[in-house]
């Protein structure tokens, strides 16, 4: 009796998430059933639908374009608290940095051996510092956040929660603090790191409509010119 009781709750949650989902994606449905050939045509904000219903709904095709989100970071925010958390109820150090970006999509057409890009939106990357995965937001083992697809100004700003580790940090921060123009720095979220968050993947959390991914990758530039020549001559890993 007690094992019934207690998986209850834990069911009727389940039934709650994917319901607010499917609501969630019947919103962004006519803009998700756009063919890729309307992107050009359409606005940053309804590519941002078109991706997240694909996502969630149309998985197996959108693989094959091997969507790419990247983020171009404009501005920097380095956010340190000594005392209690306001995520948490542990007490002491807590850091987090705030990253305003550009969104891009990048689709590969395999027929043509190309790949185009299609501006999604501005928005925030909010990454905790830690050795380990914060306590909010609540990620599964191995996933490092998610894109928010529910909050107040989607799809006209795209948030992204997670967490990087110390040692990533100290290997990226004196990029991000330069103030060099000439200097950029790039997140990207590869296509087979993007997982939607819906029953079929326990492995990934986030709110209703949300995207979680387990990898997250920097990308540093210290010259335009070098940012081109990365981007012809660095092969893409695929798992």
């Amino acid at each position: 009796m007690e094992s019934t009781f207690m998986q209850k709750p834990h069911v009727e949650l389940s039934e709650i998430n994917e319901k607010l989902r499917r609501e969630i994606m019947k919103s962004m449905e006519p803009h998700g059933l756009k063919l890729v050939t309307d992107l050009p045509d359409l606005t940053e904000a309804e590519r941002a639908k078109w991706l997240f219903w694909n996502l969630h709904e149309n998985l197996d095709a959108i693989r094959k374009m091997e969507p790419t989100l990247i983020g171009q970071v404009l501005s920097t925010q380095l956010t340190v608290s000594d005392g209690q958390s306001m995520w948490t109820e542990r007490t002491g150090l807590e850091r987090r940095i705030e990253l305003n970006c550009k969104w891009y999509m990048m689709l590969t057409y395999s027929d043509y051996q190309t790949e185009k890009m299609f501006e999604v939106g501005e928005g925030w990357i909010n990454l905790f510092i830690n050795h380990e995965a914060p306590q909010q937001p609540s990620l599964q083992k191995n996933q490092k956040g998610y894109l928010e697809a529910c909050n107040s100004l989607f799809p006209n700003q795209i948030y992204l929660y997670g967490w990087i580790t110390e040692d990533v940090w100290q290997e990226v921060k004196s990029q991000l603090y330069n103030s060099n123009p000439a200097c950029r720095t790039d997140i990207l979220l590869l296509d087979n790191y993007l997982f939607p968050v819906k029953n079929c993947f326990d492995f990934v959390n986030g709110p209703a409509g949300a995207i979680g991914f387990t990898n997250l990758e920097f990308r540093l530039f210290s010259h335009p010119t070098e940012r081109r020549m990365a981007r012809r001559t660095d092969p893409r890993q695929r798992l």
